[in-house]
């Protein structure tokens, strides 16, 4: 078995059954896994999940407040803003492109620091990275920690019941799991660590982490624009949060083939490109599967990519030492030989 094979905790329903076929659990059994895994006090390993889950219902009241108390169309503006464009944005920047593919290099950790924290923090950066890389590997496969075919919630309990990395690694294996992590700034647990918190990340940094990031936030949105504008934000960072464990899903076409010729050009499996993800965070995921490690995704003219911008933006201050544009390959590779065979 590859590394990729085992590095996350595996479902009690499995990946694949005997045949080596997807297992497709029911509702009850995604649910039952998914409150299983939430349970810290039958096993604290369990506390990442928990803790990410945490910090949405967290949100949550903030986002009744601004609907209740402080719903204004400015703050409506403000929240759609923030919620589908800046969260969307800064998830591509930094969990997608830097995290897990090493699409950009900072010129040294301050800016590193500043682009991981340019919004409320919400997603810890072990839950994505790692799985991505596997989601990568096995795109639409038995093995899939958010494979569309298996359903809506299979995707969206998925930072729970599939996305984990596993308990039981061995030291190696979780050296490996360290290299996949280290340049994101987040310090390691040592191996002793992790066989108790079966995490990469200790509990104290993490938790440090949230409570500074979100004072500072709540801070500075309540200079700007006082509690109206504070809550209205928290609770769009909420909306967002809740939002995001859908992209997948509907990413991958629901576990539907939807490609279309001469606009999706990865075939070997079902992502998409859709028109608003793409827009407001970058998100133009059949191109991001064709070119993974591509800092830009929105190839065509029309594809609008905004966290692709941040990223050029920041190495024309310095701040971004390096990057990759696979724009040219895709062109070469792709779209040219389309038109022309479509041409004859």
């Amino acid at each position: 078995m590859s590394f990729l094979d085992h590095v996350l905790q595996p479902p009690s329903y499995g990946w694949k059954d005997s045949n080596g076929e997807l297992v497709k659990p029911t509702r009850s059994e995604i649910l039952r896994e998914f409150f299983k895994r939430l349970n810290v006090f039958r096993d604290r390993k369990n506390w990442l999940p928990f803790f990410s889950w945490l910090k949405v219902l967290c949100l949550i009241p903030f986002f009744f407040i601004f609907i209740t108390s402080y719903f204004t169309w400015w703050t409506l503006l403000a929240t759609f803003i923030y919620s589908m464009i800046i969260m969307g944005t800064h998830g591509t920047i930094w969990h997608h492109r830097y995290c897990t593919h090493r699409a950009y290099k900072f010129r040294n950790p301050l800016w590193r620091f500043l682009t991981q924290n340019l919004t409320i923090n919400v997603i810890p950066e072990e839950i994505y990275v790692i799985s991505h890389h596997v989601h990568h590997a096995k795109s639409d496969q038995p093995g899939d920690p958010y494979n569309a075919e298996a359903g809506f919630l299979y995707c969206f309990l998925a930072d729970v019941n599939h996305q984990p990395i596993s308990k039981t690694l061995s030291e190696s294996e979780y050296n490996r799991v360290k290299l996949l992590m280290q340049h994101t700034g987040v310090p390691a647990n040592s191996y002793a660590q992790y066989k108790v918190w079966g995490s990469y990340v200790n509990p104290l940094y993490a938790v440090i982490s949230w409570v500074l990031n979100w004072s500072f936030w709540y801070l500075l949105f309540y200079l700007i624009g006082g509690h109206a504008l504070a809550c209205s934000l928290f609770g769009a960072a909420g909306f967002w949060a809740i939002g995001v464990r859908t992209f997948n899903y509907e990413g991958h076409a629901k576990g539907k083939d939807k490609q279309r010729q001469g606009i999706d050009y990865s075939v070997n499996d079902k992502s998409i490109n859709q028109l608003w993800p793409g827009i407001v965070a970058g998100e133009w995921h059949n191109n991001h599967h064709l070119f993974p490690k591509s800092a830009r995704s929105g190839f065509k003219p029309h594809q609008v990519d905004l966290a692709w911008y941040y990223i050029k933006l920041m190495h024309m201050l310095g701040a971004v030492t390096a990057y990759r544009d696979d724009k040219k390959r895709f062109y070469e590779q792709y779209h040219n030989p389309y038109l022309k065979s479509v041409r004859k």
